[in-house]
C-alpha cells in the first residue's frame, strides 16, 4: 500500500514508520563526516537495532557496536561484520560467544580485565573504558560519569604502564549533545589520559553526538577530529552514535480510542503506551513534538488542548498538554513525531497491550511491513 507521509491516512493500527528518505540523509551526512574527518563511525545497537534495514546501512557505514552477547550476535548474523562490543560487566557462560563475535572488547575494570584476559588475548582488539570526571549531561539518569558511576577507569587507577594487551580506550560522556560540548569534554580527556596514548592504537569516543540534529556544527566536529588526529597521528578513532542515526527519521502513528475528563483536565486515550512504546519520555523525560499541535504549559482556558494518555494500566501513563486547531475525535490520527531511535529497542509487553507494527517507507510511499506483533510474541517471552 501507498501512504501519504503527511497524514498517514489508511493507517488503522499504531505503527512505528521509518522513512527510507529520511534515513538515507542521516547517512550521507554521517558518512560524509566519517569521510572528511578520517574516522570510522558506527551504529550503536542500543539506540536502533531494526535488522531489516541494515542493507541499507551498509551502503554507507562498515560496522556496528554491541553492548551484550545478543547484540554482538546480531552484528555479526545480520550487518555482516564482527562487534565493538562494551559491557559494564562480561560473564564466563557469556565471553567466549561474545569474543566470537567481536573485533574489538572494552573492559568496564581492571578487574574485569584481569579476569577475562587469557580468555580473550589473540581474539579481540582490547579496550579498556576511562572516565574523565567530566560530562555535561543535565540528567542524572543518563550521565555517566556522576559521582559513583560505575562506568569506566578514572585516571589515578592506572598505572603508568598500561597492563598487557590493552590497545585502546573507549570513552562515552555525551546525550545527544553538541560539537561544543566535545570540545569540552576532549580538554579533559586530554587533560587525564594523553600521557597514556601513545600506548595505544585506537581511541574510541562513544555515542551522543547528535550530528543530524539541525543546529548541529558539523564543520566545529570534523576540525576537532582533525586536529586530534594531528596531535596524535598513530591513533584511529572511533565515533558510535546512536541517535544520529535514526534521528528525526520517522513518527509513532496512533489514534484517538477515548476522550475522558476529571477536574477540568481532558485526557485523549491512545491506542498506544508511553511507559512500553515511547519509555524516554518518562524517564527523560520528555514531551514529544506532536504534528499539528503546539506544547503548552496547562490545560487551562483552551477548548483544544489535551493530555494525552496511553493504554496501559500504570497511573503515570501520560503526557500533556497540547493544544491543537481543532476538538480532538474518536478515531482521530495522533503522530508523535521523532520515534525511531531508542524506542524499538525499548519497548516492553507490559500489560500484554497490542504493541505497534514496524514498517518502512520508502521513497515513492509504498509501506512494507517490517514487522506486525502478536500474541504469540508477548506468550513467548514467558515460554
Amino acid at each position: 500500500m501507498k501512504i501519504n507521509l503527511e497524514t498517514f491516512e489508511g493507517i488503522d493500527r499504531p505503527m512505528y514508520v521509518l522513512e527510507e528518505e529520511r534515513l538515507r540523509r542521516n547517512l550521507q551526512l554521517i558518512s560524509d563526516v566519517a569521510h572528511e574527518a578520517n574516522v570510522e563511525i558506527i551504529l550503536a545497537f542500543k539506540a536502533y537495532s531494526l535488522w531489516k534495514t541494515f542493507p541499507i546501512f551498509r551502503e554507507y557505514i562498515k560496522s556496528t557496536t554491541a553492548s551484550s552477547l545478543f547484540e554482538a550476535r546480531l552484528a555479526f548474523e545480520e550487518f555482516g561484520c564482527k562487534a565493538h562490543t562494551y559491557s559494564p560487566a562480561y560473564t564466563d557462560y557469556e565471553i567466549d560467544k561474545i569474543s566470537d563475535y567481536s573485533s574489538h572488547l572494552s573492559f568496564n575494570s581492571l578487574s574485569q580485565y584481569t579476569h577475562y584476559y587469557n580468555k580473550v588475548r589473540g581474539r579481540v582488539s582490547i579496550g579498556l573504558r576511562i572516565n574523565p570526571e567530566y560530562s555535561e549531561v543535565g540528567t542524572e539518569l543518563y550521565n555517566p560519569c556522576a559521582p559513583g558511576t560505575r562506568f569506566g577507569v578514572t585516571a589515578d587507577k592506572l598505572p603508568t604502564r598500561l597492563p598487557e594487551g590493552i590497545e585502546g580506550f573507549h570513552c562515552h560522556c555525551h546525550c545527544e549533545s553538541g560539537a561544543d560540548v566535545f570540545e569540552r569534554t576532549l580538554q579533559h580527556i586530554e587533560n587525564k589520559f594523553a600521557n597514556w596514548f601513545p600506548q595505544l592504537k585506537w581511541i574510541n569516543f562513544g555515542g551522543g553526538h547528535l550530528m543530524t540534529r539541525k543546529d548541529y556544527n558539523i564543520q566545529l566536529l570534523i576540525d576537532i577530529l582533525k586536529s586530534f588526529h594531528e596531535r596524535y597521528p598513530w591513533l584511529n578513532l572511533i565515533l558510535e552514535p546512536g541517535s544520529a542515526f535514526g534521528w528525526q527519521t520517522g513518527p509513532l502513528v496512533s489514534h484517538v480510542v477515548d476522550i475522558v475528563e476529571d477536574k477540568g483536565i481532558r485526557t485523549a486515550i491512545l491506542d498506544v503506551s508511553f511507559t512500553c512504546h515511547m519509555p524516554d519520555c518518562l524517564e527523560m523525560p520528555y514531551l514529544p513534538e506532536v504534528r499539528g499541535a503546539e506544547i503548552v504549559e496547562t490545560h487551562y482556558p483552551s477548548p483544544n488542548t489535551y493530555r494525552l494518555g496511553g493504554n496501559s494500566c500504570l497511573s503515570g501513563d501520560f503526557m500533556g498538554y497540547w493544544k491543537f486547531d481543532h476538538e480532538l475525535e474518536i478515531g482521530d490520527t495522533i503522530i508523535l513525531e521523532d520515534m525511531l531511535h531508542y524506542t524499538t529497542v525499548k519497548t516492553t509487553m507490559f500489560n500484554g497491550i497490542s504493541h505497534p507494527a514496524i514498517a518502512l517507507a520508502h521513497s515513492d510511499g509504498t509501506l512494507e511491513m517490517l514487522k506486525v506483533f502478536g500474541y504469540e510474541d508477548y506468550k513467548n517471552r514467558m515460554d
